[in-house]
């Protein structure tokens, strides 16, 4: 049934996506990349193409920006995630990392990126479960939103104009739902009224491999540790604020997130041997790049030393 499974996975995975079914290593998943710009490409078209979110790419690769993109760079993809701190079931949404986890079973896990949203519609955390999955929806504007926009229509049909896309599943909690998109570009930062968007490619995946009744967990952590190997890792993630005006201004002021710490001694118990410089400069950068913070042999090559896979 597993074999099946994944078959069934490999068969759906689009163009666009690069990689979405990950193997669980320890509490991580993936590995480093690196990229060279071709011709034609912006940043958001490299996002796209390896299944990362527009901020995302950005917090990762910090001074580059669309004016000065060109063939001669090396982007780094950050396809290597820390797994978040909560129980592997069902669909795991994290809104700080922008991502969304569907663990398959105990070996694999879906992972994409997502759009969430934005202030004033923040999507609300707490636990769920899919209640209905509905294939070409029909939108009908709730009344929070036609109040605020009163020219929409009572219902818009399913189209290129549905800004639900293709796919919609609803949850049972506050109205929110998981959906495609009519405004991809918007993936991978704060900009629905409360639901989950993804991909049109990503929901199609997603949608097809979960059904009615799977749980959902919505979480906000923007910090996570977790062992790969014989690595423990950390990642800091920008908040769902620096978000904000990563999108709008590429960079962002750092905050201070001193829960890691506590975080970090629940791992390894005496942490006064550790970096204490790499892992401030890691907070302030907030990148959502997994840094080593300890190895139980030393003589294994850092993980940010590895070969990554260059394209």
């Amino acid at each position: 049934m597993r074999i099946l499974f994944i078959i069934f996975l490999i068969a759906l995975i689009p163009l666009y996506s690069y990689a979405t079914n990950y193997v669980i290593e320890g509490d991580a998943i993936g590995q480093m990349q690196e990229y060279k710009p071709v011709k034609g490409d912006n940043l958001y078209s490299i996002a796209r193409k390896f299944d990362l979110g527009s901020v995302e790419l950005i917090a990762a690769n910090r001074g580059v920006t669309p004016k000065n993109l060109h063939t001669q760079q090396k982007i780094i993809i950050p396809t290597l995630y820390i797994l978040p701190n909560v129980e592997r079931k069902g669909i795991v949404i994290n809104l700080s990392e922008l991502r969304l986890y569907y663990f398959a079973d105990d070996k694999n896990v879906l992972s994409f990126p997502i759009g969430i949203g934005k202030e004033g519609w923040r999507t609300p955390t707490g636990t769920a479960e899919i209640t209905l999955k509905r294939e070409n929806p029909t939108w009908t504007p709730p009344e929070s939103i036609r109040a605020a926009n009163p020219d929409l229509p009572e219902f818009i049909p399913p189209g290129p104009k549905n800004p639900l896309g293709k796919y919609a599943m609803s949850l049972n909690l506050s109205g929110i739902a998981i959906h495609g998109t009519n405004k991809p570009s918007s993936i991978g930062s704060r900009a629905s009224h409360g639901c989950i968007r993804m991909y049109p490619e990503d929901i199609e995946m997603l949608f097809h491999a979960v059904s009615e009744g799977t749980t959902v967990n919505i979480i906000d952590q923007n910090y996570k540790v977790g062992w790969m190997q014989n690595r423990l890792l950390m990642e800091i993630t920008p908040t769902q604020e620096q978000t904000d005006v990563i999108a709008k201004y590429m960079k962002t002021k750092p905050v201070d997130v001193p829960e890691v710490y506590e975080v970090l001694a629940n791992f390894l118990g005496d942490i006064t041997h550790l970096d204490k410089t790499m892992i401030e400069d890691t907070i302030k950068a907030h990148s959502g790049v997994p840094i080593e913070v300890y190895a139980k042999n030393p003589a294994i090559e850092a993980i940010t030393n590895l070969p990554l896979i260059h394209h």
